[in-house]
């Protein structure tokens, strides 16, 4: 009786350490899942509030570009009007009043195709970066996603095996109790 007493006992303490173990990875998993799901979270958020930016700057890109190319045009045909008219005339009224005006709408004209320039760069620029931080989001994203799949299953796992072993040490424990009261009465009958 003694000897079932000390095997139980040590049966107990195994299953015991066992599903001590078992739960405290399960309980760090799930910390772990949750932490991926504010993650996640977090990276829809941020890619919602990109995908809102995005579309602001598109919008202005493409509502000031036609609005640039036009000044552009409208400025390129005023000079061409004018090369042509002061073209016909003679050279002394090309080089006065006709010559400063030509002058000031050749430095529109300059600006206007720098400003378009850099507008369709930075568009260029913006667009690039938007799509780069949304692949490495969406990567991002599928690996969490995978990580949350996995560790929810292997917490699953581990839980069921938890409690399968606290029903085993269960049984364990009640035959251990009918040792220990086997022993006790025992000891009564052999003990004066």
């Amino acid at each position: 009786a003694t000897a079932k007493k000390e095997d139980s006992t040590a049966v107990f303490e195994k299953l015991t350490t066992s599903i001590d173990s078992k739960s405290a990875k399960s309980k760090k998993l799930k910390e772990e899942v949750a932490t991926l799901q504010k993650e996640l979270a977090e990276l829809a958020e941020t890619q919602q509030e990109m995908d809102k930016v995005r579309e602001e700057e598109k919008a202005i890109y493409e509502k000031n570009k036609p609005e640039l190319e036009q000044g552009l045009k409208g400025v390129k045909l005023a000079l061409k009007i004018l090369n042509d008219y002061y073209a016909k005339a003679d050279k002394g009224s090309a080089s006065g009043a006709g010559g400063g005006i030509i002058g000031m709408l050749e430095v529109i004209e300059s600006d206007f195709t720098k400003s378009l320039t850099e507008m369709e760069a930075a568009e260029q620029t913006a667009a690039a970066a938007y799509e780069t931080e949304s692949k490495e989001n969406e990567i991002e994203k599928t690996t969490k996603t995978q990580d949350v799949k996995y560790k929810t299953k292997e917490a699953a796992s581990l839980d069921k095996a938890v409690s399968e072993l606290s029903s085993d040490r269960d049984s364990v424990q009640s035959e251990l109790d009918a040792v220990n009261e086997y022993l006790e009465s025992l000891e009564k009958k052999c003990t004066t």
